[in-house]
């Protein structure tokens, strides 16, 4: 179980999980990765960390499948969920537009605002 301060870090691009995981190591958050959904959800469930980033574009598992997994899971359902991706706004309409998941707690497009990510990361940690 975590002490609150591990994120997992979920993204199919190993510099975008490398500049995110530096970004919270170095703001004091302990961190895992993974680079497909499937891996993603296994740590999930393993580690129950006290946030997700999750990009939704990936090989293997993609992050919308990896959300809908979370959700369904009681063990995972509370944890809170950051899309952090290069798809478009348009994806945001489409999730929040799904009966059965409810929306994830914040969007961030690629290339990310650093500051406004580290805020809200703050606002779910803490």
């Amino acid at each position: 179980m975590s002490d609150g301060k591990l994120i997992l870090v979920v993204d199919d691009e190993e510099d975008v999980v490398s500049y995110l995981t530096s970004l919270l190591e170095d703001n004091g958050y302990e961190t895992i990765s993974a680079l497909d959904g499937a891996e993603g959800f296994k740590l999930a469930r393993e580690k129950k960390p006290a946030l997700i980033t999750l990009d939704i574009t990936m090989p293997e598992e993609s992050g919308v499948r990896m959300f809908r997994n979370l959700q369904q899971t009681e063990e995972t359902s509370k944890i809170p969920v950051i899309i952090v991706t290069g798809v478009s706004s348009d994806f945001k309409q489409f999730i929040e537009s799904r009966r059965q998941v409810h929306p994830p707690e914040a969007y961030f497009e690629k290339p990310i605002d650093k500051d406004e990510f580290l805020k809200k990361v703050k606002e779910l940690v803490s």
